[in-house]
């Protein structure tokens, strides 16, 4: 097959990786002809880029796709995008993020590619933007869904999202988990001692980990009201975070203020390819987002054997399932955060069976190289069904 995948940015982020590994797959695995196209990977929170160009995944980069929003750049977005897939030729163009989304499904259905895709990787609207905004990006996704052929939820909750907001049809949409490399993270714990070390941590520290963008709607502020009680009850618990981000500085200002500097420790950006052995540094990931698809980080943690806290937003449920893996906790539960942060501290047996419970269930369902079969079956299905309507 020749395929075209459309991503508005290449940054250090879930839907990015799932682009990268169902690309490198595509190729690798079965051969298939790829091209990413996508906007320069502009922020702070570091480049993909970089292992697209390794794994030998042909790129074109358009200077003009970004995120922000700005209709004249916009629209010379729409026929760069389109001007590449024309020269491409695609059998399958398989679109990701909200602009990239929109533009890609665009042209690919101008130029009538035979399978168009897009992924629902967390939705673009949400309760926590103003009606306006909520409302432009609701019927930008209803009109973007008009445009492809399937909608691929990265968990079932996304689809009851869209399908309730009103933007396919529940028969348009398919679940395919996001796949990532498992096997770092089923082998972490050889790192955990020397990771540790390096970190600053004795045997008797509980680490608590979150690993997420320092952004808005990441719920870091609510992990600084509950650290407050858990290290007043346990002093023995410390706070890692993984990432960096606009509000690094405000952040830093709240922990300290507190007094908590002690019991913090931010690592800034880090290489992918160290998140496994940060995670195994561990002994609890809380996850304190407001919103998000299936954060990879989740499924990341149950496979490295540790139980996750999380909000009960969007596909948390679909692995963080309560007294088995770990906890759910209403959104801005700060109170019920602190508590159950405070039971899993103390109690290691706990940790233990949730984290095996965790890796036992989710270890072979999130592995990549399971997303990438789905993914071409489902391309496979499109084009006999493109091919059956064009002969009939």
């Amino acid at each position: 097959m020749r395929i075209a995948h459309v991503i508005t940015r290449m940054i250090l982020g879930g839907a990015q990786e799932n682009t990268f590994l169902s690309c490198r797959g595509l190729r690798q695995e079965y051969g298939d002809d790829v091209l990413l196209v996508t906007g320069p990977p502009l922020g702070p929170e570091g480049s993909l880029l970089d292992a697209v160009r390794e794994a030998g995944i042909p790129v074109k980069i358009l200077p003009e796709l970004q995120r922000a929003i700005h209709p004249g750049r916009d629209w010379f977005s729409y026929f760069s995008i389109r001007r590449q897939l024309q020269e491409f030729a695609p059998d399958v163009v398989h679109t990701h993020s909200a602009k990239g989304g929109v533009l890609g499904r665009m042209a690919a259905s101008s130029l009538k590619v035979p399978a168009i895709v897009h992924t629902v990787h967390g939705a673009p609207f949400h309760p926590h933007q103003n009606r306006m905004a909520r409302a432009t990006f609701r019927w930008c996704e209803r009109y973007a869904a008009g445009k492809c052929h399937k909608l691929v939820s990265v968990a079932d909750a996304m689809t009851d999202l869209m399908v309730q907001a009103g933007v396919a049809p529940r028969e348009k949409f398919t679940t395919i988990y996001s796949g990532m490399e498992v096997e770092p993270f089923q082998r972490s714990d050889q790192q955990r001692e020397e990771t540790r070390r390096q970190l600053g941590y004795q045997p008797h520290h509980i680490v608590v980990g979150k690993v997420a963008r320092l952004f808005h709607l990441k719920g870091h502020e609510d992990i600084i009201r509950a650290a407050s009680q858990v290290i007043r009850q346990l002093p023995n618990v410390r706070f890692l975070w993984v990432g960096d981000g606009a509000l690094r500085q405000r952040l830093v200002g709240k922990i300290e203020a507190l007094g908590l500097q002690d019991n913090f420790q931010l690592t800034g950006l880090v290489k992918p390819q160290r998140i496994p052995s940060l995670i195994a540094a561990m002994d609890i990931v809380a996850h304190t987002s407001l919103r998000e698809g299936l954060a990879r980080v989740l499924p990341q943690s149950l496979i490295s054997g540790r139980p996750v806290v999380s909000y009960d937003i969007d596909g948390a449920k679909e692995v963080v399932l309560p007294g088995q893996t770990g906890y759910l906790l209403p959104p801005g539960d700060t109170v019920g955060l602190s508590n159950v942060l405070m039971e899993l501290a103390g109690d290691a047996k706990l940790r233990n069976r949730m984290g095996q419970e965790g890796r036992r269930r989710f270890l072979d369902q999130f592995r990549h190289q399971h997303m990438t079969k789905q993914l071409r079956e489902l391309y496979k299905q499109l084009l006999r069904a493109a091919t059956k309507q064009r002969s009939s």
